[in-house]
């Protein structure tokens, strides 16, 4: 499994042992991190031949430390990866089941379908419901039950032939538009419920999240896609007629 880390402070730590606990091996990228949070991780890792850190020199986004962790993961001979934020927001007690999950259906891409508590911001929990609308648009109904949570189970190869033929899919607009690409590509989703939780400044939560910055992106990504699925859209109304990938049961 992968876990893309950016200044995540302590919680980088507390993540990783739960992820350690739950699946070896557990990969852990460093995108430039400035506060130091990789320090006592490279120092565990040390002891640990089921954990590897991979320090970046420079932050370059979520979407090119998964790409750098994916590439890596194929040399090993690996077929699929399961991606995990470090900040304390995904479930590790789920790992298992969702590996379990896409080691029944390979073919598909595992997704985490997110549950909601009290400590949720509600502006991003409304928000992210425009978000897999235009998502829901864009792959025809193909079923993507949410489009920018990350914890998931991807297809390896097929998430790296998309990435490679894109600029894009680096920063915050990775989650959604890999979802949807794969989708267009034939890939089914299936999706699993997780409780999501957003630990507070006190418990050492740290959000890198911009509104103004990341709902720009995200409006351009979606832009972008939505010529595309122009057109996509009669090949797609094809397949979903025949019941073609991503449209099978």
């Amino acid at each position: 499994m992968l876990i893309p880390s950016y200044n995540t402070g302590r919680l980088l730590l507390e993540t990783v042992a739960a992820a350690r606990a739950q699946w070896n091996p557990v990969w852990v990228v460093i995108d430039g991190s400035t506060d130091g949070s990789e320090l006592p991780l490279i120092a565990k890792a040390a002891a640990d031949p089921g954990l590897q850190v991979f320090v970046l020199p420079r932050n370059r986004g979520k979407g090119s430390a998964v790409l750098h962790g994916l590439e890596l993961a194929l040399k090993s001979g690996f077929t699929h990866v399961l991606t995990m934020d470090a900040d304390g927001q995904h479930p590790a007690a789920l790992i298992p089941r969702f590996m379990q999950a896409s080691i029944a259906r390979p073919e598909t891409m595992v997704l985490g379908k997110p549950v909601f508590d009290a400590s949720a911001p509600l502006l991003r929990v409304r928000g992210r419901r425009v978000s897999n609308g235009w998502t829901d648009l864009e792959t025809l109904g193909a079923g993507i039950g949410d489009s920018l949570f990350g914890f998931r189970v991807y297809p390896a190869a097929d998430l790296a032939a998309v990435m490679r033929r894109q600029p894009w899919m680096r920063r915050f607009d990775f989650d959604t538009e890999a979802v949807v690409r794969l989708a267009w590509r034939g890939i089914k989703p299936v999706n699993l419920d997780a409780p999501v939780k957003y630990p507070r400044p006190e418990d050492g939560g740290v959000s890198h999240f911009k509104y103004g910055r990341d709902n720009a992106l995200l409006t351009w990504m979606h832009a972008r896609l939505m010529l595309e699925f122009v057109l996509r859209l009669p090949f797609l109304l094809v397949r979903r007629l025949l019941r073609q990938p991503p449209f099978q049961r």
